[in-house]
């Protein structure tokens, strides 16, 4: 069987491995030129998404290039006193095993994993698809139509496979209220292992560099009272916005907001945002992690979801031997509950993440100092983060599927 699938980052490459691991011919089509090694910002993969990390041989490569961030070190808008918070203590909170690496590091491993076996087209996207009772006819931006008998959409929040099956974004996109922006600096406070920052009401800001890396990210949250007029693309616009929400902040912010976003080489804005969709399939069609359940970019553990999401979605579609009507249904049955716990854990953590009265800003302080100086497993039910919603990753059962080429004598058109 023939699989295309749309995007290149992380979800795509993971499903990429899985299927040609069990004997579907896969291509991928990103609409970038090439790979991206911009830099990109950190992610999270927590205990399931180490597991398949695990199972996919790729454990080494990738706590080798493991930002190396192990303290978070913040002052409120109201004092220049920071304080210090051990990154793998409040990780622990959330998870017992938790890796931080940088999105186009873990991009570059998952695909150095596939190129042999996968077929890659970079620079060009699907234009258009047509759907009959044996497969999908294909159409590109740039390359010929081709024929394939099942597309998945990996492209991300702003999903193109989506828009073509399902309709606007705005048809499920529901904004849970706080806007994201991360930009590369050079690493001016020669920041190693460590997160520094500063945080306020509604907002704050924080400078990282890492083990592997020559520059540092600056990254912003912000509350705004209601959700701004701006358009994806528009990065003029996106900076003008950021200026006038974050003005008045003291530490970096100014440096940060003026020289530092002039020049920034990579700059990243958008809204955290999550996707509501009650499936993720439609005939011949499904979408994998951001594309389908995105729970919230930097507050809902997208990036450990869309490795599971893409893990299950491979064993389902072995596991019916390429019958999409059994594993797409499977697949979102297996997923469903990870997905809806992670979309209320992300409205969750957003908050608590950016306070939006002193009080919250308070308590957001003292939070940090009790994680500090209290065993974990008290501190989870001190500070209220304990309880099932913040332990959603670990709880997590991942499935095993049948090993080896399942599907490689399974019927498909001729082509």
């Amino acid at each position: 069987m023939r699989i295309l699938i749309s995007g290149a980052s992380i979800a795509g490459p993971v499903l990429a491995y899985w299927l040609n691991s069990y004997g579907f011919t896969v291509t991928v089509v990103e609409r970038a030129p090439a790979l991206r090694k911009a830099g990109g910002h950190a992610v999270d993969l927590f205990r399931p998404a180490m597991d398949i990390i695990d199972r996919m041989g790729l454990t080494k490569p990738v706590q080798a290039r493991k930002t190396g961030t192990e303290w978070l070190s913040f002052r409120s808008e109201n004092s220049d006193r920071p304080h210090e918070l051990e990154v793998g203590k409040l990780m622990r909170i959330v998870s017992d095993r938790h890796v931080e690496i940088m999105r186009d590091d873990l991009g570059e491993i998952l695909y150095d994993a596939t190129r042999h076996d996968v077929e890659y087209l970079f620079g060009d996207s699907i234009a258009s698809m047509t759907e009959d009772a044996d497969g999908l006819d294909v159409t590109f931006e740039r390359g010929p139509a081709r024929r394939f008998d099942l597309v998945i959409g990996a492209d991300g929040l702003h999903s193109n496979v989506r828009r073509l099956t399902f309709g606007p974004e705005s048809r499920f996109s529901t904004w849970i209220g706080a806007y994201l922006a991360v930009m590369s600096i050079p690493n001016y406070l020669g920041l190693r292992d460590r997160m520094d920052g500063i945080t306020g009401v509604n907002r704050m800001v924080g400078v990282y560099g890492g083990a592997h890396m020559d520059d540092a990210r600056a990254v912003f949250l912000f509350r705004p009272a209601a959700e701004l007029d701006y358009h994806h693309r528009d990065v003029d616009r996106q900076k003008e916005l950021l200026r006038r929400h974050f003005a008045g902040l003291g530490w970096e912010v100014p440096r940060l907001l003026g020289e530092e976003l002039d020049r920034a080489s990579t700059f990243y804005f958008d809204s955290i945002t999550q996707l509501r969709m009650d499936t993720w399939s439609r005939g011949r069609v499904s979408l994998v992690g951001d594309a389908g359940y995105c729970p919230g970019p930097a507050v809902g553990g997208s990036t450990s979801l869309a490795v599971v999401g893409a893990y299950v979605l491979a064993g389902e579609l072995a596991e019916a031997r390429g019958d999409h009507t059994r594993a797409f249904p499977a697949y979102e049955r297996e997923i469903g509950d990870y997905v809806r716990r992670s979309r209320t854990y992300a409205v969750g953590a957003a908050k608590r993440l950016i306070p939006d009265t002193r009080l919250g800003l308070w308590g957001l302080i003292q939070g940090a100092r009790l994680i500090s100086h209290v065993p974990t497993p008290i501190t989870r039910t001190l500070v209220g983060f304990g309880g099932r919603g913040t332990r959603l990753h670990d709880e997590v059962t991942l499935k095993h599927y049948p090993q080896g080429p399942a599907v490689k004598n399974a019927a498909a058109p001729d082509l």
